[in-house]
């Protein structure tokens, strides 16, 4: 499945200007300082960065879920369907990106 075009399309008006785009993960990936802040995922919504202490609350008090990447649970990646709290999502995930070291 690829990603969705029209998704991509909102975040990329919800990102700050000169955000980085790179295709990975069979999504589109928006990068803030070589940091992955969100995507329009390849299998469908968004996969969001996040703070990995902050991930578990995120789980119980959102509709998202913790993304699982080969078997394996991987805090502070979190899978959501894109819907109308997308600003949100975005704004989470270029903020934590943004603290993060540049690559």
């Amino acid at each position: 499945m690829a990603y969705d075009e029209e998704l991509a399309e909102q975040i990329r008006a919800l990102v700050p200007a000169g955000t980085a785009e790179k295709k990975m993960f069979g999504g589109l990936a928006f990068l803030v300082g070589g940091n992955m802040a969100i995507a329009a995922s390849g299998q469908g919504g968004l996969l969001v960065r996040v703070d990995p202490a902050e991930s578990d609350e995120l789980v119980r008090t959102t509709r998202a879920e913790t993304m699982v990447m080969r078997g394996r649970a991987m805090p502070g990646w979190l899978r959501v369907d894109a819907g109308d709290d997308l600003a949100e999502w975005v704004a989470r995930g270029v903020q934590y990106a943004g603290v993060l070291p540049p690559k």
